[in-house]
């Protein structure tokens, strides 16, 4: 390769520019999730105002060698959006012997760090820090090995056993992506129930597949009370979990029958498991709301490929990362719309309506 001209030599540098940011771009990750085990959303929520960095590095109790590397964190932590500077008030400002000036601007909280408080109702830290726990990366070393072999996942390669096995011998893990799901569940029940309600309007009965701990389905009991929903997932998940009023738990194994109901919800569920798998799940949610009148399958997972209001750059990424993590831990993968349909076609369903207003996913019915 020629590298004589100007021109060849911008391309080169490019490139080499290109590959070092991906090389490094697990740092992104990584400092985030340092920031979170820190208390860094915590510390500057609880101060109520712009936080200098001498006043975060005293809440934080950073040991005095590692001062100045906390500013650096958070340099990079604002170049990813995850705070912001702002100009401290007269009164606020922070006088420091060994300085000769004086701290200029605090950090603030954005939208996206909100999200990350201890506290916040819709929080999605437990989805971080489970993702980003080691048992859930180690798996990624082990990519290339697994494409050379036959084991059905590189978490299989790397652990041993698939994620589901994995998860029912370690009780930590366990709880971990059970709240990690639960969280998820929180954001999201807000947002079917502020904007989508008419979804579930003459519906008497719902039972949440795959529903975990019950933090979707305790949504909407409390807000449809004329709705009897059930919470259905494998019986060590729900036992000990108590049922109240208009809400009960299930236990079972959905590919062999699911609980009757109107409608069956199914949120984040199809994407951990292969088409033939999913053919079997989507022919015991048809029997379900089989002679229900108006009976529907309520789906809410990704579509790729599919272009909305939402979409940039950065969507179509990070669907990306989803369909590679899929396909990491689970031996499965996200769909494109086309691929949707023919699991509903092939499971026996007639038609379907997709509503692409959740971002990243979208909310599918499927009629029998």
């Amino acid at each position: 390769m020629s590298t004589n001209s100007g021109d060849d030599t911008a391309s080169l540098i490019q490139a080499q520019e290109h590959i070092w940011n991906h090389i490094f771009n697990f740092i992104n990750s990584m400092s985030l999730k340092s920031a979170v085990q820190l208390g860094i959303p915590d510390a500057i929520h609880n101060y109520g105002k712009p936080i200098s960095l001498s006043h975060l590095i005293s809440a934080l109790q950073i040991h005095p060698t590692k001062s100045h590397c906390l500013a650096r964190l958070m340099r990079i932590l604002i170049h990813s959006g995850f705070f912001a500077n702002e100009k401290l008030n007269e009164l606020d400002r922070v006088n420091d012997d060994d300085e000769e000036e004086e701290e200029e601007e605090g950090y603030v909280l954005t939208n996206a760090s909100k999200l990350l408080l201890k506290d916040n109702p819709l929080s999605v830290r437990p989805l971080l820090l489970s993702m980003l726990d080691p048992i859930l990366t180690e798996p990624w070393h082990f990519m290339s090995t697994w494409f050379r072999n036959d084991d059905a996942s590189p978490f299989a390669t790397c652990h041993g056993k698939k994620i589901w096995e994995y998860g029912g011998h370690e009780p930590n893990f366990g709880n971990l992506f059970n709240e990690a799901m639960a969280s998820d569940a929180r954001l999201m029940s807000r947002v079917l129930i502020n904007q989508h309600k008419e979804i579930f309007e003459g519906l008497k009965s719902l039972v949440d597949v795959g529903g975990g701990t019950g933090t979707l389905a305790t949504s909407m009991a409390k807000t449809f009370p004329h709705i009897d929903c059930i919470v259905f997932d494998l019986p060590h998940v729900v036992a000990g979990l108590q049922d109240f009023e208009n809400l009960k738990y299930v236990g079972g194994d959905m590919f062999h029958a699911i609980p009757q109901a109107d409608a069956v919800l199914m949120k984040w569920i199809m994407h951990d498991w292969n088409d033939e798998d999913c053919v079997k799940i989507l022919e015991q949610c048809k029997e379900a709301i089989k002679g229900k009148e108006g009976g529907k399958l309520i789906i809410i997972d990704m579509i790729m490929e599919n272009q909305t209001t939402w979409t940039n750059k950065e969507t179509i990424e990070t669907q990306l990362f989803f369909d590679m993590a899929t396909m990491v831990l689970y031996s499965s993968q996200e769909r494109n719309e086309k691929e949707w349909a023919n699991l509903f076609i092939n499971a026996g369903f007639s038609d379907y309506k997709i509503i692409p207003t959740l971002g990243l996913r979208s909310i599918i019915e499927v009629y029998p």
